[in-house]
C-alpha cells in the first residue's frame, strides 16, 4: 500500500483512468450478456412455436397420428424436420400423451410426463421453460394437433436446450477480444495523455511537492510583515497573508471572495484594465494609510491576475513626524544661531560707533519682525512640524537671500483626513524648495527675491499657495514636471519631489493647479478635502 502511494502521479492517473475503462467494459460485457440470452431465449422461443405449428399443420401427422403404426409412418418426417429447423427434439404425443417421435429411440412409446403439458391437451398454444437435472434449460413450444372436424387428435412439442453463458462468450469470444484490446489500448492512451498534461499543468511536481510548496508559500507570506494581496481576471481574492488582514482588518475568510466586497475602496482591480505595474503609490484604504506596489499577473502577455504588496505607514508616519520635526526645528537653530551671531555683531558694531539710537532701532525692528512671525507659526499653525519647518525655510531663505514671506492669515488646526503631518510636511517642504531652486537659478536677474507661502484652513478643504517671482516654468515641459525622476537640473536625486507631492494629493483625490508666466513667476495650489469623497475623483 505504501508503494502504491508512493507510485508518480502519471502512473496514478493512468491505472485509476485504465482501471476505471476495465470496470466500465465488465460491466457493459455482464449487460451485453443479459441481454443476448436474452434476445436468444425469444429467438427459440418463437422458432419453436413456429416449428410446431407447421408440424401440427401438417397432413401426413394428422392422417398418420392415430394408426397403429404411427411411429413408423412419422419418425423419419419428423426428424427430417428437426434436422432442418435445428432444434433439439421435436415429440408427437397422442391424446394418451404417448410418445409417437423422438430423436431418441429408447423412448418411443412411452410416456410424456414433462409436468407443464397439460393446458396443451385443452388447446392451448404456449411456451415454457423446462430445467433438466444436469442444470441445462429447455425452450418448449406446445401446439395442439387438431384432425379435418377440428377434434384435438394429439399435441406437438419442439424444445430447444438455451445456450449457457460460457457458449455465449465463446459466440462473440474474438469480437469481444477484439473490442476489448482497442478499448484497453485507447483507454490507456488516453490516459497516459491525460496524466502528462495534468503533469505539465503542475509544474512537472508531485502532489506531495505541490503540497509542501503551498504550505512553505502560506508560511512564507504569514511570515513577513508586508501585506500581500493577490486577485484573478474576475477580481476574487486568491491570496491574502496575515499581514495584510490585521492592516485592512479582514476578519472573515476572504479567499475566494469579491474584493470588492472585502475590501471596498481598494483600487487593486484598475491593474487588471491598466495591465500595467504602479509602484511606490500612497493609498488610504480601511481608514489606514499605505505604502504599495501593485503588479499584473500575466500569462502568455494576457493580464490574469493582479498582486499589491503594501506596507502600513501609521508607524512610519510616527517616526517620520518626530525626526521631520526635530529636523526642522535643529536646522533652524543652526541658521538663527548663525543669523543672530550677525545681528550681535551689527549691534556691537553700532554701540562702539556711539549710535546707540540706531542700535536700539535696529533691535526694536528685528523684535517686531520676530515677533510677527512667532504670532504667525505659533498661535495660527498649531502643529510643531509645520512651524517648525516654516521657521527652518525662514532662516534658509535669508541665508539664500530670499524672502520667504508667510500670510498673516495663514491658519492650520485640523489635519485632512488621510493626511498626516509627514505629508504636509513634504508638500509645504518641497513646494517652497523648489521656488528655493527657481529663484537661485535666476541668478542676479532678480533684485528681490521673494516666496509666498499660505496655508489656510477652509470650511471643507485644506488650501496650500505657494509663489515665487522667479523666471517661471516654460509650458513646454509644464506638464512633465510631476513626472518621477523628471527635473531640469542634472543633479542626481531630482525629480521625486513633485512626483511626491503628487502622489499625496492623488491619494485623497485633492486638486493641483499650477499658474506660471515666464518671466513673471510661478504659484502652485494645492486643495485637500478635509474629508475623504469631498474632493474631485
Amino acid at each position: 500500500m505504501k508503494a502504491l502511494l508512493q507510485l508518480p502521479i502519471r502512473w496514478k492517473i493512468t491505472g485509476l483512468a485504465f482501471g476505471i475503462v476495465t470496470f466500465s467494459l465488465i460491466i457493459i460485457g455482464i449487460i451485453l450478456l443479459g441481454y443476448s440470452l436474452d434476445i436468444k431465449e425469444e429467438e427459440l422461443s418463437q422458432r419453436a412455436m413456429i416449428t410446431a405449428q407447421l408440424v401440427a399443420q401438417n397432413q401426413t401427422v394428422q392422417n398418420s397420428i392415430e394408426k397403429e403404426n404411427a411411429s413408423e409412418v412419422l419418425q423419419l418426417l419428423i426428424e427430417r424436420m428437426r434436422i432442418i429447423n435445428e432444434h433439439d427434439y421435436i415429440v408427437i404425443l397422442n391424446m394418451e400423451r404417448i410418445r409417437l417421435t423422438h430423436p431418441i429411440q429408447e423412448r418411443l412409446g412411452t410416456v410424456f410426463s414433462g409436468g407443464d403439458e397439460n393446458a396443451a391437451f385443452s388447446e392451448h398454444i404456449y411456451t415454457s421453460k423446462a430445467s433438466a437435472e444436469d442444470g441445462t434449460e429447455t425452450i418448449r413450444a406446445f401446439v395442439p394437433i387438431m384432425d379435418r372436424d377440428r377434434q384435438q387428435i394429439g399435441v406437438v412439442v419442439v424444445g430447444s436446450v438455451l445456450p449457457k453463458l460460457v457458449d455465449i462468450i465463446y459466440e462473440f469470444g474474438h469480437t469481444a477480444i477484439l473490442i476489448t484490446l482497442i478499448t484497453t489500448l485507447f483507454g490507456f492512451w488516453g490516459a497516459w495523455l491525460l496524466a502528462n498534461h495534468i503533469k505539465r499543468q503542475t509544474f512537472e511536481m508531485e502532489p506531495n511537492e505541490l503540497a509542501r510548496v503551498l504550505e512553505e508559500r502560506t508560511a512564507t507570506f504569514n511570515a513577513i510583515h508586508d501585506g500581500v494581496i493577490a486577485i484573478d481576471e474576475k477580481e476574487r481574492i486568491t491570496v491574502i497573508n496575515e499581514a495584510a488582514k490585521f492592516m485592512l482588518n479582514v476578519k472573515e475568510n476572504a479567499i475566494g471572495k469579491q474584493i470588492s466586497d472585502v475590501i471596498p475602496d481598494t483600487r487593486l482591480p484598475e491593474i487588471l484594465t491598466l495591465g500595467a505595474p504602479v509602484y511606490q503609490r500612497e493609498f488610504y484604504i480601511q481608514n489606514r494609510p499605505i505604502f504599495s506596489n501593485r503588479i499584473p499577473i500575466k500569462d502568455k502577455g494576457k493580464v490574469i491576475g493582479a498582486v499589491a504588496v503594501f506596507q502600513d505607514k501609521t508607524e512610519v508616519n510616527r517616526l517620520a513626524k518626530e525626526l521631520t520635526g526635530v529636523q526642522a526645528f535643529v536646522d533652524a537653530l543652526r541658521v538663527q544661531n548663525h543669523e543672530y551671531s550677525n545681528k550681535l555683531h551689527t549691534i556691537a558694531g553700532l554701540i562702539q560707533l556711539n549710535q546707540g539710537n540706531k542700535a536700539l532701532d535696529y533691535i526694536f525692528d528685528l523684535k517686531e519682525e520676530q515677533d510677527s512671525l512667532s504670532r504667525i507659526l505659533m498661535q495660527q499653525i498649531h502643529d510643531d512640524s509645520v512651524a517648525g519647518l516654516l521657521l527652518g525655510k525662514v532662516s534658509r531663505g535669508k541665508e539664500l537671500g530670499i524672502t520667504l514671506k508667510i500670510n498673516k492669515n495663514s491658519s492650520f488646526v485640523h489635519y485632512p483626513e488621510g493626511i498626516t503631518n509627514h505629508d504636509l510636511v513634504v508638500i509645504i517642504g518641497n513646494l517652497i524648495d523648489n521656488s528655493y531652486d527657481a529663484l537661485i537659478d535666476a541668478g542676479s536677474d532678480i533684485e528681490d527675491k521673494t516666496v509666498y507661502t499660505l496655508i489656510k484652513e477652509l470650511d471643507d478643504e485644506l488650501f496650500i499657495q505657494v509663489s515665487d517671482n522667479g523666471k517661471g516654468i516654460p509650458k513646454k515641459i509644464i506638464e512633465k514636471i510631476f513626472t518621477r525622476g523628471f527635473s531640469t537640473k542634472r543633479k542626481e536625486g531630482r525629480g521625486i519631489g513633485l512626483f511626491l507631492i503628487q502622489s499625496i494629493v492623488e491619494r485623497i483625490n485633492g486638486t493641483i493647479d499650477i499658474d506660471s508666466e515666464e518671466n513673471e513667476g510661478t504659484t502652485i495650489s494645492i486643495t485637500l478635502p478635509l474629508r475623504r469623497g469631498d474632493g474631485n475623483a
